[in-house]
């Protein structure tokens, strides 16, 4: 009986050790497959001539080909530059501004940063469907100013296929500008006040000591928003098909919606497929420097 007890002990220890990775990894067996595994397979198919259904006769860059001379692709192509960079560029412009404004330790300081926060909170699905009502010429921005007095006045842009990609822009910059400013205003309120108090000693006005001394040491910060806000740019999907459903015609379509459209709805998988993998390696190519920078900025 004294023989049993050190083993037993030993046993339920070693159960202890093994109990985390025990209850993991189910879910991280399951993850690898459902995730990693549809990756691969979707990269599998690319290089295949799928259409209906998978064929996974290899058929090498032969959907690449008819992708990239798909006119289709080098719109969504186009409008993923402009919604990416405007969306982004705007997002930072007001996101900083607000977090300077907070950052006076303003009253009510508290109730403008949930105000601001709160589309974030909304679904891309919820934020579209709205942003279609209020843009719609029959039933928001347009119809309400008409009806001040105002006759001839027209905003057109959800049903303008030159314009309707801007719509887009600003949903997308309503909900996530808020977002960008609680990441900006945690980067400032991290900052040494001894700096800023030596600053305005040395005689630096406001201007001077956030254009030369805040927003330098803010680079992190920045490089963090970026990179979140163009995995979101890339991803878009839900806000495209709330607001315009990828039109007028395909004005609006984006790799996202492309690859669902020829997936589902043209039943051309394999070229699906290849923009899908052309959507993750841009991914790639934005994820991976930043975690680069990340894992050398902690070993230094």
């Amino acid at each position: 009986m004294n023989e049993r007890i050190p083993l037993t002990l030993m046993i339920s220890r070693a159960l202890e050790r093994r109990l985390p990775m025990i209850v993991v990894s189910p879910l991280f067996a399951a993850s690898l497959f459902f995730v990693y595994g549809f990756i691969a397979w979707s990269i599998y198919i690319s290089f295949t001539k799928s259409g209906v259904m998978p064929n996974y006769a290899f058929e090498g860059l032969q959907q690449y080909d008819r992708l990239w001379a798909t006119p289709r692709w080098s719109v969504a192509l186009r409008n993923l530059f402009v919604f990416s960079t405007l969306f982004i560029a705007i997002s930072m412009a007001i996101g900083i501004l607000l977090a300077i404004l907070l950052d006076q330790r303003i009253r009510g300081e508290g109730m403008i940063r949930t105000i601001f926060l709160y589309p974030m909170a909304l679904s891309f699905i919820v934020t579209g469907t709205v942003w279609k009502w209020i843009l719609n010429p029959g039933l928001g921005v347009e119809r309400l100013v008409r009806q001040a007095g105002f006759e001839d006045f027209t905003f057109d842009w959800l049903v303008n296929s030159d314009y309707a990609i801007y719509t887009v822009v600003i949903a997308a910059v309503w909900q996530s500008s808020g977002y960008a400013m609680a990441l900006f205003l945690a980067g400032l309120r991290s900052v040494d006040d001894e700096i800023l108090k030596a600053a305005a000693i040395d005689g630096a006005g406001p201007v001077r000591v956030y254009s030369g001394i805040v927003m330098p040491m803010l680079r992190p910060v920045f490089l963090s928003t970026i990179i979140i806000l163009a995995h979101l740019a890339i991803k878009s999907f839900d806000l495209v098909i709330a607001l315009t459903g990828g039109g007028p015609g395909f004005a609006t379509d984006m790799p996202a919606t492309f690859m669902y459209a020829f997936a589902f709805q043209r039943s051309e998988l394999g070229v699906a497929a290849a923009s899908a993998t052309m959507m993750l390696m841009t991914i790639v190519a934005i994820i991976v420097p930043y975690l680069y920078s990340e894992l050398r900025g902690t070993r230094e």
